[in-house]
């Protein structure tokens, strides 16, 4: 945290529908940040495809040591389906940030918001609040940049699972569990998601995670096979709490998960490590609705919201908390008041939500 009373947010609005809804985020953010007097300065750094584009890097070593040295750094979404690397793949500097910036916890909460249908009829599917903890620094993606392509008749991944990593996750997850049992009421449980009865890796895994278990006694701890989770996240989804897992598992999942509350515009991101932190939608870069003005700015208002409750927790002080809840109530309340946003049939545009939500936070 800075050593000044001003708080230093380094935002990156990337490509596609990313400066659409970091935009409209930043200027409530502002508005909310100077009712709560709180000292928030945000510094706009140029990264993503586009600039890989003009420049030939997708984020300068300069762009990086700025955001590096804020306190958050509030990410839109980056990549361009035209745009790649010399390898073919796409450009997705978030993904350096996670591996240099050590985050190692993807916090992607699935919540069902008041208002927004879900996917599935049953009346329980009201109460689906839970995260998926994405390992976010290796198993598959460990070997990005360095898979091989063998005489053009094979290619090669490596995956990598490591004791420290697992072990921090794993921590990571329990506090987390009872955080979130101390603030609903309810048990906490947290669920490593695995495929520990076919790999290796996975198997040590599940061993590492059970040795960090013993020391949460109070946080129940289970495990599932990650084709089995797909089924019950189907199935059951109200049942489950915590799901830590895999780098490739919690892209996977995540995405699956967030098809049950009414897709990518509502769900949230954290990409958390020991000293810093990225907070953005799950989302990508929407090129088919980009430059519309209709994407839907939720997951980035909601992404914003667990900033500002990280920021608490780093020392900021609980006005930035309490600007979190506000922040999410009034997400919450719009939508129940009957804000509809075009990807869930509605016609409430980009600036047309956001207004809403500042209507409900009377700024």
């Amino acid at each position: 945290m800075s050593t000044s009373n001003m708080v230093r947010i380094a935002v990156m609005a990337g490509d596609g529908i990313g400066p659409e809804v970091t935009d409209v985020t930043v200027a409530l953010l502002e508005r909310l940040a100077k009712r709560h007097g709180l000292g928030l300065a945000a510094e706009r750094l140029a990264a993503g495809a586009f600039v890989y584009r003009e420049t030939g890097s997708a984020m300068s070593e300069e762009t990086f040591r700025r955001a590096e040295a804020a306190d958050a750094i509030l990410l839109g979404a980056m990549g361009w389906p035209g745009i790649r690397a010399s390898d073919g793949t796409e450009l997705a500097p978030q993904i350096d940030l996670r591996v240099r910036l050590g985050l190692y916890a993807g916090v992607r909460p699935i919540r069902t918001i008041p208002g927004v249908p879900t996917a599935l009829a049953d009346p329980r599917a009201a109460g689906i609040d839970f995260v998926v903890l994405r390992e976010s620094t290796e198993g598959l993606f460990f070997s990005r940049r360095q898979g091989e392509v063998r005489e053009d008749r094979e290619a090669r991944e490596t995956l990598r699972i490591t004791r420290e990593t697992t072990t921090r996750l794993a921590h990571f997850a329990f506090r987390l569990a009872a955080e979130r049992a101390a603030r609903l009421g309810r048990p906490g449980r947290v669920t490593l998601v695995d495929k520990a009865n076919v790999f290796r890796a996975f198997a040590f895994m599940r061993r590492v995670f059970d040795e960090a278990a013993t020391e949460h006694a109070d946080i129940a701890a289970d495990h599932h096979y990650v084709d089995a989770m797909a089924l019950d996240l189907v199935r059951r989804p109200w049942d489950f709490d915590v799901l830590p897992t895999e780098n490739m598992f919690g892209d996977i999942l995540s995405d699956l998960a967030a098809g049950l509350i009414g897709g990518m515009g509502f769900a949230p991101s954290a990409d958390i490590g020991d000293n810093h932190a990225v907070f953005q939608p799950s989302h990508g870069t929407a090129p088919d609705i980009a430059g519309q003005g209709i994407a839907n700015p939720t997951a980035m208002l909601l992404s914003a919201a667990m900033m500002l409750d990280w920021l608490a927790g780093r020392g900021a002080g609980e006005k930035w908390r309490e600007a979190a809840r506000e922040l999410e109530k009034a997400v919450d309340g719009a939508f129940a008041a009957g804000l509809r946003t075009h990807d869930i049939g509605g016609g409430d545009g980009t600036a047309a939500a956001a207004k809403a939500v500042a209507e409900r936070l009377q700024l």
